[in-house]
């Protein structure tokens, strides 16, 4: 086991899977040459976020390759390989995309296991960048996991670290469901110990990545980071359980009613826009299954409802932070 990054972790997973099975293959917009690629030097800038350096000299042109600009026509054939017995990766580049291929995947992919009677299986993975605190503004910067997470037929992972990165991306790759994996642009230089070869992790099992006795926050993707830190800053003083769900769909909401019934309180955190929010649905699960053990009102914590602004003291003060999250716990601790 060595440290390795977010970025690092993506790929070795990436490079473990196409090893293990010659059905995998990967394609997108720009994850051979990147930007800065040449036909000349083709694989050496490994894609946009550099996560799929030295895949393309390893497996070839037949497995790895560029796509046109084309976002339907990738969603597409990524959803036809599938049907035909491949496993492909198809890369969305930004999450913010999804409008230009969204019947492909929740129209099609999501629904033929069911269109066809459970006869057949839809092997993909759709990876994409998602999140705010790049600068890359409205277009580029939408936290949408609650969209993709709405529909049936579709698996969605939210990654909070290089550890989980791996073993979730394993997973998604030997899924026979379509699954939507969304990696927190912010994220890819995070460092942290990862074992050396493959491993997966379920979905649907939660991480409780702080233990505690006072108010259960439960928070989502890069968000996890920041509840960790809230979680340290007031220890001694406040017992928080942290919960990473690590997946939307299928989500582990026995984990979160446990942990509501043990500590009575609840702060939800979402970078994704507060209306019919991944936060709003955990408050729904909670009141409905748990509600009599709540000492207080939960307390979502999320960006206003407005698109990701451009200027950057703008978009810190729009995404969620380790201020705004402690705010959150006094005032249920208050309630």
């Amino acid at each position: 086991m060595s440290k390795k990054s977010f970025r690092h972790a993506i790929t070795e997973a990436i490079r473990h899977e196409m090893e293990r099975d010659p059905r995998v293959i990967f394609f997108g917009e720009d994850i051979v040459g990147g930007f800065g690629g040449s036909a000349n030097k083709r694989g050496a800038s490994g894609g946009i976020m550099g996560t799929t350096v030295g895949l393309y000299e390893q497996f070839g042109e037949k497995r790895i390759f560029d796509t046109p600009i084309s976002e339907s026509a990738i969603m597409g054939a990524a959803a036809g390989a599938a049907l035909t017995g491949l496993r492909p990766i198809a890369e969305l580049m930004f999450a913010d995309f999804l409008g230009v291929c969204f019947d492909q995947i929740f129209n099609q992919a999501a629904k033929f296991r069911y269109m066809f009677g459970g006869n057949a299986k839809t092997p993909m993975v759709i990876r994409m960048m998602t999140g705010a605190g790049f600068g890359a503004a409205a277009q580029h910067s939408q936290a949408l996991w609650p969209i993709f997470t709405h529909i049936p037929g579709l698996k969605v992972v939210l990654p909070s670290n290089p550890y989980d990165a791996k073993g979730l991306l394993i997973q998604a790759i030997r899924d026979d469901d379509p699954v939507i994996f969304m990696e927190h642009k912010v994220m890819y230089d995070d460092m942290m110990e990862v074992p050396d070869g493959p491993y997966a992790i379920p979905f649907g099992e939660a991480n409780v990545t702080r233990a505690g006795d006072d108010v259960t926050v439960v928070a989502f993707g890069r968000m996890v980071q920041f509840a960790n830190k809230v979680a340290d800053k007031l220890a001694g003083k406040i017992s928080l359980d942290v919960i990473d769900p690590r997946t939307t769909s299928p989500m582990d909401t026995e984990t979160i009613i446990e942990s509501v019934e043990h500590t009575g309180r609840l702060v939800v955190v979402d970078e994704a826009y507060p209306l019919c929010s991944t936060a709003s649905e955990v408050i729904s699960i909670v009141a409905e299954h748990a509600l009599k053990a709540l000492k207080t009102a939960p307390v979502k914590v999320t960006p206003p409802h407005t698109p990701v602004p451009a200027a950057p003291g703008l978009e810190a003060l729009y995404v969620p932070s380790v201020e705004t999250i402690e705010k959150a716990v006094l005032k249920v601790m208050a309630g």
